[in-house]
């Protein structure tokens, strides 16, 4: 496997290459994103894998500067799932100039749901990702469900610019008691870890009462918010959307996604279940 650092070596290395498949991460690697390289490797072309910690799409007082940043152990671990080659510049290599040229989601999507408590999160995301697609020019690119939204941006942001890359979500990795396996999840105490898996057991009770028929469905959200802060969560929302089209549920809706983000202590957990929707009770 080869590891560049800068976008000249990148381009020099992929000089040729008709056809990649891309799984950007931004480092710390946990096997949830070794399932997305796993995949990535089904579409039979060559894989290359970034690792940028991204300071556009981190605001004020965010994780930025803790993040944890852990090269060596990532590329072992992408070296043993079969990476090609990883590109893991800078952020001077990134954004040799400051990026007065950037990618604005519509309001309606980028201040929605984790927007709104995250201002230019989107952007910083839909930006960073469009520079990467132009430096890796992949045929496929895979994310994974966990960000549910962040999924869908990129989704959007491929569609309405013509790009020619195919993406590929991978399903969400959970551990044994049902928490979705991520890079923050190192932040939590050994308490609160044992606690941090109640956020997927409220969303899964919130799509199972959707998929027998419930219907009122800021009910069912404010209920499952409800008992996160019993518990001592600090709640940002939990909602119930559409899955196609992320708005509101319509009577046409025919699967719908539950989302939550809500604070354990200083670490800021997300989760999402997608459900069909059932026959109403």
């Amino acid at each position: 496997m080869q590891v560049f650092h800068t976008a000249a070596e990148l381009r020099a290395a992929l000089a040729g290459q008709t056809a990649t498949a891309f799984v950007p991460t931004m480092g710390n690697l946990h096997a949830g994103h070794v399932s997305l390289v796993e995949l990535a490797k089904q579409s039979g072309q060559p894989v290359v894998a970034s690792i940028f910690v991204n300071p556009l799409q981190f605001g004020a007082g965010e994780d930025f500067e803790r993040y944890p940043r852990t090269l060596v152990a990532d590329c072992e671990k992408l070296a043993a799932a079969g990476c090609d080659l990883v590109f893991a510049p800078d952020a001077a290599e990134m954004y040799p100039a400051p990026q007065t040229f950037t990618v604005q989601p519509p309001d309606s999507l980028a201040n929605d749901l984790c927007g709104a408590f995250r201002p230019g999160h989107f952007s910083g995301v839909a930006t960073v990702v469009l520079k990467l697609f132009n430096l890796v020019q992949p045929r496929v690119a895979v994310f994974g469900r966990k960000d549910f939204q962040q999924l869908f941006v990129i989704r959007e942001l491929v569609r309405q610019f013509n790009l020619p890359i195919e993406i590929v979500a991978g399903d969400t990795l959970r551990c044994a008691d049902g928490l979705a396996m991520s890079s923050r999840n190192a932040y939590l105490g050994a308490s609160e870890r044992i606690q941090a898996a109640q956020l997927q057991r409220e969303l899964a009770a919130v799509a199972a009462a959707a998929q027998a028929g419930e219907r009122d469905f800021e009910a069912l959200a404010a209920t499952a918010g409800r008992h996160l802060k019993m518990a001592g969560w600090r709640v940002d929302y939990v909602a119930l959307r559409d899955a196609a089209t992320l708005a509101a549920p319509t009577p046409g809706s025919t699967r719908l996604v539950v989302l939550g983000a809500a604070w354990l202590g200083k670490t800021r957990l997300i989760d999402n279940i997608e459900t069909a929707l059932g026959n109403p009770a």
